[in-house]
């Protein structure tokens, strides 16, 4: 008698079981945050570093110079809660300008970076 269907069988049937079972998952519970925070401050305050197509840096629509920029960060940086620092190159800033400007801000400190208007960077003017 030939038992090689059988054991076929038998081995597909295992393996359809096996698919069928589920796996067991260790789990671990844990106790999230409410996705709401009553003492959030829901619009913190930012603050924009614009380089111009002249090569001039703006505080928050001011013109400071490099060293008046590392004691805005620097005093930013120290704050409890730090706002955020948006940085806005022209499509035409020179950059160079632009990567120093950035490793400066790393420099001081600053956690909370955001690129803004990468949009228009689609040329490269110089």
């Amino acid at each position: 008698m030939n038992v090689t269907p059988f054991i076929d069988v038998l081995l597909v049937l295992l393996i359809m079981l096996i698919m069928a079972i589920p796996i067991r998952v260790h789990e671990t519970s844990v106790d999230l945050p409410s996705a709401r925070c009553t003492t959030c401050v829901l619009d913190p305050e930012q603050n924009t570093v614009f380089i111009t197509a002249q090569d001039d840096i703006l505080w928050n629509g001011t013109s400071v110079t490099r060293e008046q920029l590392r004691a805005q960060v620097a005093a930013a940086s120290t704050m409890a809660e730090q706002p955020l620092l948006r940085f806005e190159p022209d499509a035409l800033a020179s950059y160079d300008l632009s990567a120093r400007t950035i490793a400066l801000i790393r420099e001081e400190g600053a956690a909370s970076f955001a690129f803004v208007g990468n949009a228009r960077h689609r040329e490269f003017g110089r």
